[in-house]
C-alpha cells in the first residue's frame, strides 16, 4: 500500500523588502466626508422631527425665487468644493509626515 503525500513548499513566503511595519494611513477623506454627511442627516432629522418646523420648511421652499435657488446651488457647490479642498490638505500633510519632510519645505515650497 502506497500513501501519497501533498508536497511542503520550502519557499519563502516573504516579501523582499525592508523589515519595517508601517501604520496604516488615516483615511482623511472618509473622515471629513462622513462628517459632513453626518451633519446634513443630523440636520434634516431635526428639520424633520417637529410638526411646526416641517411646515415651516414646506412654506420657505415654496416662497423660493430663481435667484435664491441659483444662489442655494451654488453655496452647495461651494462647500463641497471646500470640503474636498480640506481633504486634500490633509492627506497632504499626512503623505508629508509619513516622508519626513516638514511643512514648508521640499520640492514645491516657494522660495525667495
Amino acid at each position: 500500500m502506497t500513501t501519497t503525500t501533498a508536497p511542503t513548499s520550502t519557499a519563502n513566503t516573504t516579501t523582499a523588502g525592508t523589515d519595517e511595519s508601517t501604520a496604516p494611513r488615516t483615511r482623511w477623506a472618509a473622515i471629513v466626508w462622513g462628517l459632513l454627511f453626518a451633519a446634513v442627516a443630523a440636520g434634516a432629522l431635526w428639520l424633520l422631527a417637529d410638526d411646526d418646523r416641517r411646515s415651516g420648511i414646506a412654506d420657505w421652499t415654496t416662497s423660493l425665487t430663481p435667484t435664491m435657488i441659483g444662489t442655494i446651488a451654488i453655496l452647495t457647490v461651494g462647500v463641497l468644493l471646500l470640503v474636498a479642498g480640506a481633504a486634500g490638505l490633509l492627506r497632504r500633510a499626512q503623505r508629508r509626515m509619513a516622508a519626513g519632510t516638514a511643512p514648508g519645505t521640499g520640492a514645491d515650497a516657494v522660495t525667495e
